[in-house]
């Protein structure tokens, strides 16, 4: 079973074009809804603010807010042009951080853009669509272009409940992929042979799996794995991640953070 529904944020800005050509590739793999989703973000002011300059702040953030939408909406229609998929777009009003999560609850698949890496105040966008969504997202980075992704597929396993999730959210890629790397991080829990009991499962689903393993301390998994993503020319990671309030505590110690502002190729992540 595939994806059916695919849901892709779009903001206006110059990541819209990578997400989109992504979302449409993947669409296109299942025949799935392609969902087009812009949050018009309203900015809550200051009482006072309002009080004097509601009427003026009101309207230039009306028109903003159209001509921003105007732009993503064009941006959506470009790219699924003659793609004879069944499409849909929508254009709430509201805060991104709450609307976005409510929206993907309903999608198989949330394609959505890397954060800016400079960002370091509150909680990331994309922290909290992972976190409250309920359904796998897939991050793209801000940089490149990635037309399609899935011939060689890196699994992040630490056996955790959220790297299971993981795992099976991502099932439809990997069921597609020339091979999946599976690296066993830290295992524990399979003795001699670290992921070989998701390996096997793996294998019963027809999935090309591999298997590797390393032990590291937290702060080096991150760069590790982007090592690893390097040697293996993988085009998509897979991975968990568990938090309460931010991906800042993260799946496998410091390695989300530093994934999140130094992905180098698509990232599918679970809670």
């Amino acid at each position: 079973m595939g994806f059916k529904d695919i849901l892709v944020t779009l903001d206006g800005g110059k990541g819209d074009a990578a997400r989109l050509e992504l979302a449409v590739f993947l669409a296109r793999r299942w025949q799935a809804h392609l969902i087009g989703l812009h949050v018009r973000a309203v900015v809550p002011l200051p009482e006072f603010i309002m009080a004097e300059y509601g009427g003026q702040i009101s309207q230039l953030q009306e028109q903003y807010a159209d001509e921003t939408a105007a732009v993503a909406k064009g941006h959506f229609d470009a790219a699924t042009a003659n793609s004879g998929l069944s499409l849909e777009w929508r254009e709430p009003s509201g805060l991104p951080h709450q609307l976005i999560p409510q929206h993907a609850r309903y999608a198989d698949l949330t394609v959505i853009g890397q954060d800016d890496v400079d960002f370091d105040d509150g909680d990331p966008l994309v922290d909290l669509v992972i976190l409250q969504a309920g359904r796998p997202v897939l991050v793209v980075p801000s940089v490149g272009r990635y037309p399609e992704i899935g011939k060689v597929v890196m699994v992040a396993w630490n056996a955790s409940r959220e790297s299971s999730r993981a795992v099976a959210d991502a099932m439809p890629l990997l069921r597609q992929a020339k091979q999946v790397r599976l690296l066993s991080i830290n295992g524990q829990e399979e003795g001699d042979l670290p992921g070989a009991d998701i390996a096997a499962h793996l294998a019963r689903h027809g999935v090309p799996v591999v298997t590797d393993s390393l032990r590291a301390d937290d702060l080096s998994v991150g760069p590790v794995l982007l090592s690893r993503l390097a040697d293996a020319d993988a085009d998509l990671l897979v991975m968990g991640a568990y938090g309460h309030s931010r991906l800042r505590e993260l799946v496998l110690g410091g390695a989300t953070r530093q994934i999140l502002k130094q992905m180098t190729v698509p990232v599918l992540f679970s809670h």
